[in-house]
Formats: C-alpha cells, sequence, structure tokens
C-alpha cells in the first residue's frame, strides 16, 4: 500500500465503464440552477444597497450574502432534483437489495474496527451479522474482522467476547488488537490490508456502531463480481436504536427529508460518488494501490494524519480510474449520537478533518467532482462563522447612527426566498412521504407525519442557533492550534441536567442576550433575530430535554417521530427476490451491463 504523492503527474488510470448517461448535461444544470438564484438574489440585494451608494457595511454584508446564500440555493437544487426524480418514480428510491450467493467468486472481508466501544454491543452486532451472512449464503466467501485500538484491559473483554461469537458462528470471525494505534482508522485498515488483504477480493468496512443486513453485504459483494471496474461502492445508512428526543428526531429527519437529497446526490454524482468511512465496500487491491494517505506538512489541527480520510480515499480511487459510486439500498444502518453534546463533540472532529481538505483541492489528478465533494465537506463548517459574522455586520450597521439595517433595506422578496430555500427540502420531504400510502401509513399515517413535522421545524430553528455558536466556537479554537483529538464516541443514552451544561453554553446564552438587546435600536432586525435570540437563550434546556429516553418514548406514544421499523433492533431481513446483480446495477444506474 503505497504512500501516494499528491503533486507531480498522476498515475496511469483503468478505463471507467459504469459511468451514466448524461453526467456531464446534469451537473451544468445543477450548477446553472445554483447560479441563477444566486446571482439573482446576488444581484437584486446589491442593485438595493447602491441606490445611494455602498457603505462599507454594505460591502462586507455582500462578501458574506452571496456565498452563503449560493450554499443554501445549492442543497435547494440538489433536494429539489431529487425530490423530482422520486416523486416521478425514476429513481425507485431505497430498494430490497438481491443477494445472488452463487454470483459470488472472490473473498471478501467485513471490516469493524473499534475504539474503546461497549464490548456487549459491539460483539452483539457482530454476532447478528455473522448469522445473517450465513443464512444469507455468504458464508463460503465472507469472513469477518474486527480491528481494535482499544486499550489493553478493554482488548481483554473484547478477546473474551469475541471467542465466545467465533465459537458459535457460522462464518469466520477473527479478531485483532494493535499494540500502537498509528493514524487511528486509516492506519488500522491499512495495516489490515498489509497484512492479510491480498487474500480479498473486497473489503466492506463498517464502524462500530453499524448494522448491515446479510443480504445487503451479499448483494454488494455480487455487484463488484459483476461490475469489476467499481472500486467504491457506498450506501446510504438509515439510523436505526433511536431512544432519546434527540435522536428519534434526527432519525425522522433522516428519513422524511434524507431520500430527496440523497437521491439528488447519486443523480449528479454519477462514478464520482463519494466514500462516508463506513457501510460501504471496497475493492481491496484498488484501495491498495491508490489509497495509501501522506501526512500533511505541518503541526495538528491541519497538518498531520488526515482525519477524514474517506473523502479523501475516494478522491484518490477515482483519480487513478476507479468508479466510485453510491447506491440507495435496505438493510443498511448506523446509530446517532444521543445528545446534542455528543454530536457536537463527533461533529468538532469531522470539522477539522474536512478543513484539512481544502489543502487537497490543488492535489494533482483529482477529477474536478472529486475537488467538489472535498469543498462542499470544507464549507459546510465554513457557513457557520460566516452566518455569525454576516448577523455581527448587520446588527453593528443597524447600531450605527442614521443607517438602515440589513433587515430594513434588503427586499423582502429576498428574505422570504432565503426561508424558501431553507425550509423547502422539508416541504419537498414531507410531500414525498404523503403521497404514498405504504409510506405514509409506516411514518404513523397523516396525523403522525404532521405532527412530526410540527414538532421538527420549530426544535431544528432552535437547534440552528446553537449548532452556529458551537461551530464558530470550534473553528476558533481549530484556528488557534488546539486539535479535536480521539476519544471515545459515547452511544448510550443519558439524561443531561440543565445546570451540567449551562456554563459551556455562556457564550450562547450571552449572544442571545446580544440579539434579544437589538430590539431597543432596531425592532424589525431583532424580530427576524427572534427563533434565534429564543434558540441560544433556551439552548441548556434544548439539550436537556433533548438529551431524555423518557420523552422520547413519550414523543413515539404520541404519535411523533414515527419512521419505517423505528423500533428496529437487528434487521431480520426478508430475503428478496434473487435477481441477478446485473439487474440491480442497472436499476441503481451505475452504467452498462460491461464490466
Amino acid at each position: 500500500m503505497p504512500i501516494q504523492r499528491l503533486d507531480g503527474n498522476p498515475p496511469g488510470s483503468i478505463e471507467v465503464q459504469t459511468r451514466p448517461h448524461g453526467l456531464v448535461i446534469k451537473r451544468l444544470l445543477l450548477i446553472a440552477l445554483t447560479a441563477v438564484l444566486g446571482l439573482a438574489a446576488s444581484s437584486e440585494l446589491r442593485f438595493t444597497f447602491s441606490r445611494d451608494g455602498l457603505d462599507p457595511f454594505e460591502i462586507a454584508l455582500l462578501l458574506f450574502f452571496v456565498p452563503l446564500f449560493t450554499w443554501i440555493a445549492f442543497g435547494f437544487v440538489n433536494s429539489a432534483i431529487g425530490f423530482l426524480k422520486l416523486i416521478s418514480g425514476e429513481h425507485p428510491g431505497f430498494t430490497a437489495i438481491p443477494s445472488p450467493a452463487s454470483a459470488l467468486r472472490h473473498r471478501t472481508a467485513v471490516l469493524m474496527p473499534v475504539y474503546n466501544e461497549s464490548v456487549e454491543a459491539t460483539f452483539g452486532r457482530v454476532r447478528a451479522m455473522a448469522r445473517s451472512i450465513h443464512e444469507a449464503g455468504g458464508g463460503e466467501w465472507i469472513d469477518f474482522f474486527v480491528l481494535s485500538d482499544s486499550n489493553a484491559f478493554q482488548g481483554k473483554r473484547e478477546e473474551a467476547a469475541w471467542r465466545e461469537v467465533a465459537a458459535e458462528a457460522k462464518i469466520n470471525v477473527y479478531y485483532r488488537r494493535r499494540e500502537e494505534n498509528i493514524a487511528r482508522k486509516p492506519g488500522n485498515i491499512a495495516e489490515w490490508v498489509g497484512r492479510f488483504g491480498a487474500a480479498y477480493e473486497n473489503m466492506l468496512v463498517l464502524d462500530a456502531d453499524s448494522l448491515m443486513s446479510g443480504d445487503a453485504i451479499v448483494g454488494m459483494a455480487a455487484i463488484m463480481e459483476e461490475k469489476p471496474s467499481i472500486g467504491l461502492l457506498q450506501t446510504v445508512p438509515m439510523i436505526i436504536n433511536a431512544r432519546t428526543l434527540f435522536q428519534r428526531w434526527m432519525q425522522f429527519a433522516s428519513e422524511a427529508y434524507g431520500p430527496i437529497a440523497s437521491a439528488g446526490l447519486l443523480w449528479w454524482s454519477g462514478s464520482e460518488a463519494n466514500f462516508w468511512g463506513h457501510n460501504a465496500i471496497v475493492r481491496t487491491r484498488a484501495f491498495a494501490e491508490s489509497c495509501g494517505l501522506p501526512e500533511l506538512p505541518g503541526k495538528a489541527p491541519f497538518g498531520g494524519h488526515i482525519l477524514s480520510h474517506d473523502m479523501v480515499e475516494s478522491a484518490l480511487l477515482r483519480r487513478r480510474g476507479w468508479a466510485v459510486h453510491m447506491v440507495m439500498i435496505g438493510g443498511s444502518y448506523e446509530e446517532f449520537p444521543p445528545t446534542v453534546v455528543d454530536h457536537a463533540i463527533r461533529d468538532r472532529r469531522w470539522m477539522q478533518g474536512n478543513l484539512q481538505h481544502l489543502r487537497l483541492l490543488g492535489a494533482s489528478g483529482l477529477h474536478w467532482v472529486s475537488r467538489l465533494h472535498l469543498l462542499i465537506g470544507a464549507s459546510a463548517y465554513l457557513t457557520s462563522p460566516g452566518w455569525f459574522l454576516l448577523l455581527v455586520i448587520a446588527i453593528v450597521q443597524a447600531a450605527s447612527a442614521g443607517a438602515a439595517g440589513f433587515i430594513d433595506a434588503a427586499p423582502p422578496g429576498l428574505l422570504w426566498l432565503t426561508a424558501l430555500l431553507l425550509f423547502g427540502p422539508k416541504l419537498m420531504g414531507l410531500v414525498w412521504v404523503l403521497v404514498d400510502a405504504g409510506r405514509r401509513r409506516a411514518f404513523g399515517g397523516v396525523s403522525g407525519v404532521l405532527k412530526s413535522a410540527a414538532l421538527e421545524v420549530p426544535l431544528a430553528m432552535l437547534l440552528a442557533p446553537v449548532t452556529m455558536v458551537t461551530q464558530t466556537k470550534a473553528m476558533l479554537g481549530l484556528l488557534l492550534g488546539v486539535p479535536s483529538g480521539w476519544t471515545t464516541q459515547v452511544r448510550e443514552a443519558r439524561r443531561i441536567r440543565v445546570r451540567d451544561v449551562i456554563l459551556d453554553l455562556r457564550e450562547h446564552i450571552g449572544l442571545g442576550a446580544l440579539f434579544a438587546g437589538v430590539a431597543f435600536v432596531d425592532p424589525v432586525t431583532a424580530l427576524w433575530l427572534s427563533p434565534l435570540t429564543l434558540g441560544l437563550l433556551a439552548s441548556p434546556w434544548l439539550v436537556s430535554l433533548t438529551s431524555s429516553e423518557q420523552l422520547g418514548v413519550r414523543a413515539l406514544e404520541s404519535g411523533c417521530f414515527r419512521v419505517p421499523d423505528c423500533e428496529i433492533e437487528v434487521p431480520a431481513g426478508e430475503a428478496p427476490p434473487r435477481e441477478g446483480a446485473i439487474a440491480l446495477g442497472q436499476r441503481l444506474e451505475l452504467g452498462s451491463a460491461g464490466s
């Protein structure tokens, strides 16, 4: 697994033969629609500001508003395209994957890296997946590896649990613990590739909280058999085991709004899709020859080992010519952090890794869509400080003597268009849920969907400013040289008390008080800021209440946040029709039947 150079001449590539038709037109349409919305909005605002000349405040507002508006316009266009694909039936949405074990000719390894996780939960998932793989007929061709980076004490407990699971499993289940945790998860995977990778055509990579059905695993391996130019196949995992109110809220949002965004992403990504680091199958040889990650020059947090390795690995695979596809199939699951606090801790680590990608945009030989994925990932974390600075400039402008506030000066139609772009994907997701009788019942009927939306939208509005401030604080920490570190992910539900978090949220509360004080300067601006003000002032109670498992149960009992199979622990999975992998590949837009 040689270390890759990011400068100089790119390596030679193979020919991709699974590229969907019309990708250039699709991508031009996506960019054109986004540009039309962005240019129309920015031009309208600039014309309004220019009537009496542009002052420094207005220039600063334009500099922040234009890229931020374009960002939300891109998300809206992506979701709108996905909505049209799903509502028209042109894309089937999440479908059961055929699992023709008879099509398998090469071995596949399922890899689960772990780091001081709950032993019982981890090996419970291993036991379930091993059994499901055997029942799907893949036991002869598929082995399971638990790759541990845990400490020595935890390792002893893991080894004891592994011996018990391996003794009863009908497939091979292996366990290995590294003494030195070099380069975190990417180093763990790379060491496995160097030691054992040559024995396996494919490796299916999981996270410790991942769960996949045997049919999904066997079916993905069958697609890799039929499509030898595919280097990586990424699924879209659904959230399971939601217990707290926060988890159930995120689960509903993921299942109701997520499919249209995923369908849109699949539509324009084609053979240049992304890798999310888990619940994906990778061709081992392709990964070994393409994805040896170099260390970035300089110190952490922006130098050293590449943290968000997955997006870089997909770009390097595509650079060498391997196709990278995303598929929407059933049988792929993951858990979600139980509280806002746990999500923020994970998000800070992702922020550090994604911001490193800005240094990789100029790497030689990358496909321009791969560069776009890297830019989108980094931009997702630049928007929070951007919105924060935009608000600060607007407030300072409103406080300046004789100056018209941003809200006063901005055309009303522009403000409402911004709201439409922000909430439009939610509305389209709800329409998609309601138009199908079976899907509507699975979400609790019309009343259940409407009640869920009536609770989810206000919660999302309250959380948005909290996330803005949290990410801005994290960004400042990274700029000051404080890395995110590598801590064990908390996955167990626990109630967080207000007094436990109120001091950590003092910046949120202080900013909320500042926003409230704008009412004395510019009541109109203060009115538009009121959702942000309320969210920031209520942030300790929002964190505490949404961490409650009891409130999560009550919400479900009242008909809120119901989703298909919302109480799933382990997917039992009815065996889908045993159609060929080529037929599935055609349905999933993987191009022609040729390899």
